[in-house]
């Protein structure tokens, strides 16, 4: 069930910072996955080698990412483990999010407008997350970029702590401090999407108009017009059980 509903939801997605799920096929005993071969790398691993980013690149990654997940979000898709693990490099060192095992689509949404399954990376999931009280998807995204967004700049965490419990609190109240480098408008955005209150926080419309954020933006150009197919879907999985799954 996990592995069709990734599968459908990469299909959803075409976008230049997305990885493309290319094919789908099936036998009696395996799927197989053509995916677009990415070489760059993890994002992770460029700041556990190098350590933190120089501002102008690490507004490039960000800006990226945004780019990718309000498309995401404009498909109904929320992706719900937005980590550096998950945001990989291709050769021109574009960013590609991967991993799309854990993400939600809007039909999943309960009668409350909101959705209900806990889930994602400790130290990148929204105080409303944990608090398991329901969430909005969007909003919880956007919180987990503003981690990203940080350790891109910090080279480190902004929380972390070894007592799951203490680092839970620490999210619930927003407990963390800039490092001195950080740039005036690099502090305010982040400041604005490490929000505990999703009422409050920075929405991508918003962010989007952020000065810090639109310094060198440069939107992608791309055809999203295009026919969503899912027969290669339900011939690797058998038609009627697919269907029934989406």
């Amino acid at each position: 069930m996990q592995i069709r509903r990734e599968i459908c939801t990469m299909k959803l997605i075409k976008h230049p910072n997305v990885v493309r799920l290319h094919e789908v096929m099936g036998s009696k005993a395996r799927i197989f996955i053509v995916l677009e071969y990415i070489t760059g790398g993890e994002l992770f691993d460029t700041i556990y080698t190098n350590g933190r980013l120089k501002e102008e690149e690490a507004r490039k990654y960000f800006q990226q990412l945004i780019n990718a997940v309000d498309y995401c979000h404009s498909r109904g898709v929320y992706h719900r483990d937005l980590k550096l693990e998950n945001l990989l490099l291709d050769a021109a060192g574009n960013l590609k999010v991967s991993d799309f095992g854990l993400s939600a689509l809007t039909e999943q949404v309960k009668a409350d407008g909101l959705l209900h399954t806990t889930c994602g990376t400790p130290n990148y999931v929204a105080p409303e997350v944990i608090e398991d009280r329901g969430y909005d998807g969007a909003a919880a995204d956007i919180w987990s970029c503003g981690v990203i967004l940080f350790i891109l700049l910090a080279g480190f965490l902004p929380f972390e702590d070894e007592n799951i419990i203490a680092l839970y609190k620490k999210i619930s109240e927003a407990q963390f401090t800039c490092p001195s480098w950080f740039s005036t408008g690099a502090k305010k955005l982040i400041t604005r999407i490490l929000d505990p209150n999703p009422a409050t926080r920075i929405t991508i419309p918003q962010i989007l108009e952020d000065p810090w954020f639109k310094k060198g933006f440069k939107p992608p150009v791309f055809d999203d017009k295009y026919e969503t197919s899912f027969e290669d879907v339900y011939a690797a999985f058998g038609d009627s059980e697919v269907r029934t799954s989406m």
